[in-house]
C-alpha cells in the first residue's frame, strides 16, 4: 500500500562511470571474443614508475575485467621489452602470469584473457573468428620497426591456419603526430596490408591529445598510468 511517502532513490554510479573504459565497433559483434581497453581511471594518483602505476590501478583494472565477463579467468601478459618476440599459447593456464622478452601473444585457447600495458604505444587487435584465434600485440615505435604486427599475422597463419583475409585487426588509441615524430599506427596498418589483412580498423586517437581521457607517456615525461588492452576467446 502507498501512503503517498515518497520513496528515496539511491543511484550507484556504474562500473562504467567509476572506471571508464571502451570497446571497439569492429570486435563488439563477434561472438567469439570478449575485449576492452580501459581509460584513465579518475582519483587514482598515477604519477610514478609503471610498476606502482599499475599497482595503483590494479584494483579498477580487475572491476572492468569482472565486468566483461572474464574476472576470474587466467590472465597472461608480456613483460613488452618493445621486442618482436610472439608467444605462442598453446596450453591453457592455471593462473596469472608474465611471459619474460614478449611483446605479444597468440592463441586458439578458450578461457584466457591476454593483456598489454600501453600509454602511447599501439595495441593491436588481431581476430581470426573462423578458426578461431586471436592475437594481441605491443607495437610502439620500436616494434613497429621490427614489423611485430606483420609477424603476429605471419605466426596466426603457419601456426593455426589462419586466412589472413579472415582476419580482422584493430589499432588502439596511441600518440600521433603532431605530438610524436613518426606515425607509427600508419605503418602498422601499412605492414598488415602488405601481409594480405583487408579489415583493418583504427581508432585514429591520439592519447596525447586528451589527458582527461588517456595516459601519456610523453605527454606526462614518463610517470603516469597505463591503459589495458584485453582480449580473450570465449
Amino acid at each position: 500500500m502507498d501512503f503517498g511517502v515518497p520513496r528515496l532513490r539511491l543511484s550507484f554510479p556504474s562500473v562504467t562511470e567509476q572506471f571508464p573504459f571502451e570497446s571497439f565497433a569492429a570486435l563488439n559483434n563477434l561472438a567469439i571474443c570478449r575485449h576492452v581497453f580501459t581509460q584513465r581511471i579518475p582519483g587514482i594518483d598515477v604519477s610514478h614508475g609503471k610498476d606502482e602505476a599499475l599497482n595503483r590501478l590494479e584494483v579498477a583494472h580487475h572491476q572492468i575485467r569482472r565486468s566483461i565477463g572474464v574476472g576470474g579467468w587466467p590472465l597472461l601478459m608480456a613483460e613488452q621489452i618493445h621486442g618482436n618476440k610472439i608467444a605462442i599459447v598453446d596450453q591453457p593456464l592455471e593462473s596469472n602470469k608474465e611471459l619474460a622478452g614478449y611483446d605479444g601473444f597468440i592463441t586458439k585457447q578458450r578461457g584466457i584473457a591476454l593483456a598489454i600495458h600501453v600509454a602511447d604505444c599501439c595495441a593491436v587487435y588481431i581476430v581470426d573468428p573462423k578458426t578461431p584465434a586471436i592475437g594481441l600485440v605491443h607495437s610502439g615505435r620500436k616494434g613497429t620497426e621490427l614489423n611485430i604486427v606483420g609477424s603476429a599475422v605471419e605466426q596466426m597463419a603457419a601456426q593455426f591456419g589462419s586466412g589472413v583475409t579472415d582476419l580482422i585487426v584493430q589499432l588502439s588509441p596511441c600518440i600521433r603526430p603532431p605530438h610524436y615524430e613518426i606515425d607509427f599506427a600508419a605503418e602498422i596498418i601499412k605492414q598488415c596490408r602488405a601481409r594480405g589483412v583487408r579489415k583493418i580498423h583504427d581508432s585514429g586517437v591520439c592519447t596525447a591529445c586528451d589527458l582527461d581521457q588517456y595516459y601519456s607517456y610523453r605527454a606526462e615525461k614518463g610517470k603516469t598510468g597505463r591503459m589495458l588492452a584485453l582480449l580473450a576467446l570465449r
